[in-house]
């Protein structure tokens, strides 16, 4: 079997003792539920790989969303480590194996950035910062993910807002991208206004610009975004299981990236729910592939690791 291409071409380690500024990895499930087939979601991180490659010889290249080449002149400092292995309806073991990746990527230290599979991985992922807390988390997203369980399942990818309430290390919630109609109910909304999650729906980032969500998170906070694929409009993400019109452009995305770059840090980053079999020529993997540039742009120039390695010293 042929190996799939990692991001960009990025190696799989670096020199040595050099640290890698973020690492990339994949994780295709988390907590399933019974009886459903997410089988489609294991293609997606390998996709987004595959729509990067036409973009690896540039890396050296001007980038104009970042106003400069991707490392900013330096040489390459990010790293792919491929895909956790993850296994359908192994609930357990899934997110055990996915924390674990987390903590280790952490540790170098380095900021993870997560290529899911569904909603669910981030539960594991945000439970990996357990020691590295404070974190603020920024959720673009269609639908507020507050379900306290679905078929018996607490942990499953209508539920990773509500777990992350639940995690001492989580210091606030803001959900940008909402509309339309999803799983919540009166119950969950009044939930997560409860916790004190701060709700900014598409209609006002299309009104007032990204500074409607960027202005709840406090100025030096350390930030794991989570992008659910959904939380973009379907017409240049088409490729979701729910297909919501009015989403948030992808101007309107990488602004948000370099804002929180600009206002904070950038801890962690996953893009989750790209479903590939509902992909339309190849677009959605394109634009989360761009999207994923974006945030390692962001990462590099914020210097993160110094930082971390600083206030953990």
């Amino acid at each position: 079997m042929t190996a799939s291409p990692s991001f960009l071409g990025f190696p799989d380690r670096l020199a040595e003792g050099r640290t890698p500024r973020a690492m990339i990895f994949g994780a295709g499930h988390g907590s399933t539920y019974p009886g459903k087939d997410s089988s489609g979601y294991v293609l997606a991180a390998d996709a987004i790989r595959a729509a990067s490659q036409d973009d690896a010889p540039l890396v050296e290249h001007w980038d104009f969303d970042l106003g400069g080449p991707l490392f900013d002149g330096k040489p390459v400092c990010c790293v792919d480590a491929g895909n956790v292995l993850t296994i359908m309806h192994d609930n357990d073991g899934n997110r055990a194996r996915i924390e674990a990746k987390t903590r280790e990527v952490l540790a170098m230290p380095a900021v993870p950035i997560l290529l899911g599979g569904d909603d669910s991985v981030v539960i594991p992922f945000l439970a990996g910062f357990t020691d590295r807390g404070p974190v603020w988390i920024l959720q673009i997203d269609a639908h507020i993910d507050w379900r306290d369980e679905v078929d018996g399942e607490r942990y499953g990818y209508s539920s990773p807002m509500r777990r992350a309430s639940e995690m001492p290390h989580i210091a606030g919630i803001v959900q940008v991208g909402l509309r339309s109609v999803g799983s919540a109910r009166l119950a969950e909304i009044e939930a997560a206004r409860r916790y004190g999650s701060r709700f900014v729906t598409a209609r006002e980032v299309h009104a007032q610009g990204v500074e409607a969500a960027l202005k709840h998170i406090p100025e030096g906070a350390r930030v794991v975004v989570t992008l659910d694929c959904d939380g973009l409009d379907p017409s240049i993400m088409p490729g979701v299981a729910a297909r919501t019109p009015g989403g948030l452009t992808y101007t309107q995305v990488i602004e948000l990236i370099v804002g929180l770059g600009k206002r904070g840090r950038i801890a962690g980053f996953d893009l989750v729910e790209f479903h590939p079999p509902a992909d339309i020529d190849g677009l959605s993997a394109l634009t989360a592939a761009r999207l994923i540039v974006n945030a390692i742009g962001v990462i590099v120039r914020q210097g993160y690791t110094r930082l971390q390695s600083r206030d953990h010293a």
